[in-house]
């Protein structure tokens, strides 16, 4: 099998950029949520090698990353590590994602019984869909917001899994967790965030991520 990567909890220095000026650090907005944890996890197989979107819990993780401001660090889990990871989630008092109600979760439940969407989560993609009633891409809100763009997807980390490249998951994961974490941030603190819609145009959102 690919060589996971090493260590779990080193730092994903290899992608920092700074945010443009209007970007405003967490703030008392949510400072009362003492372990808010970032997730994100890449699969092993798709929906086409598995069946279709209705077996997504045969789908496999390759590799799953959080970020929690309880300890402030990241954490990279292989397959081996799953367990670990689930009891991290387990521990948050908010889990925070795109999409991972209805796809990471349920990636993970091809490796518990227990129901992960009975933890405190705040699905950023599920909140804008219900405001604006069509999803949004993460990279879309990155681009509007930050001027940041997404170094890869899902496709791409698939390709990467069955060359062993798990090194590189890892790192197109973390970026994804850091582009969740600055977007949770920036909607908490300013009540909105912006995206381009399909015709390129920039648009902005009203939203409440507030957990005070």
């Amino acid at each position: 099998p690919p060589a996971a990567p090493s260590p779990r909890n080193s730092g994903p220095a290899w992608f920092s950029f700074s945010p443009p000026s209007c970007y405003v650090t967490l703030g008392q907005a949510i400072a009362t949520v003492k372990n808010i944890v970032y997730f994100d996890l890449e699969t092993m197989r798709s929906a086409d090698d598995v069946g279709g979107w209705s077996h997504i819990d045969k789908m496999g993780m390759s590799i799953g990353v959080t970020y929690s401001t309880g300890n402030g660090g990241y954490s990279i889990y292989p397959e081996s590590e799953v367990n670990d990871l689930i009891e991290e989630l387990q521990r948050a008092d908010l889990v925070v994602g795109f999409n991972h109600i209805r796809f990471d979760y349920e990636v993970l439940h091809g490796y518990t019984t227990l129901d992960l969407r009975q933890l405190p989560s705040l699905d950023l993609m599920v909140d804008l869909q219900g405001i604006l009633s069509h999803r949004l891409k993460l990279d879309s809100i990155a681009s509007a917001t930050f001027g940041a763009e997404k170094t890869a997807d899902g496709l791409q980390a698939l390709k990467w899994f069955k060359q062993g490249k798990l090194m590189e998951i890892a790192e197109y994961c973390c970026y994804d967790v850091k582009i969740t974490k600055m977007v949770h941030e920036f909607g908490a603190e300013n009540g909105c965030v912006f995206y381009n819609n399909r015709f390129g145009k920039k648009l902005s959102v009203e939203i409440d991520w507030s957990t005070a």
